[in-house]
């Protein structure tokens, strides 16, 4: 979760032309877990109101946003960006494989221009992989903040460049470049580079 949730939230621009995939999803994964917007905002540190914002699409979240989300109703990441996530792309054959063909991951843009696309085919309990992509001058959270969350993190850096800040020091990833951490330490994601930063991340739920 975001350490300064109410700042984030306040920081966000509202944007009357955003796809409103991810809040629907949000809407649809809160009221399966029996949650009331009161609650979610609750847990996050927002105001309902800006829970509603995001569920109705007038508001994109920023990527640590929906981690805070899925992490406080207790589902994958990937969840909040494909409904099927939760079941097989094509039924398993014999061989017990899921496939998933080009094309049939949406990518689904969030603030700053972030976008996401899940890699997983069909169900991966315990596991979010997914491709991001920063452009440049994109941030997966605040301007200045490091936020953490729940999980183990693996990045390998496909394209171009992305800075990793954490407390007392700052990694650049370029094409090639992996990293892992554990995702409770305070960490932030950005782009300072000319072109698209395109990273692979596995994370890892105990």
């Amino acid at each position: 979760m975001s350490q300064s949730p109410v700042a984030e939230a306040a920081a966000a621009e509202p944007d009357a032309g955003a796809d409103t995939g991810v809040g629907t999803r949000i809407r649809e994964l809160r009221q399966a877990q029996g949650m009331s917007a009161r609650a979610l905002a609750k847990a996050l540190g927002i105001s309902p109101s800006a829970v509603s914002q995001i569920e109705r699409g007038v508001m994109q979240p920023s990527v640590s946003r929906v981690i805070a989300i899925t992490d406080a109703l207790g589902v994958p990441l990937v969840a909040a960006f494909d409904p099927a996530s939760d079941r097989p792309v094509e039924p398993a054959g014999p061989s017990g494989f899921t496939l998933q063909r080009s094309g049939q991951s949406p990518d689904i843009v969030l603030d700053s221009g972030v976008s996401f696309r899940r890699l997983t085919p069909g169900t991966s309990p315990g596991v979010d992989y997914f491709e991001s992509v920063y452009p440049p001058g994109a941030s997966a959270h605040g301007a200045d903040e490091l936020f953490h969350h729940e999980g183990y993190e693996v990045g390998t850096l496909v394209a171009g460049e992305l800075t990793i800040d954490f407390e007392a020091e700052r990694v650049i990833l370029r094409a090639g470049d992996a990293i892992s951490y554990p995702c409770s330490v305070p960490h932030r994601l950005h782009n300072t580079g000319e072109v698209d930063a395109v990273a692979h991340w596995l994370i890892v739920h105990a």
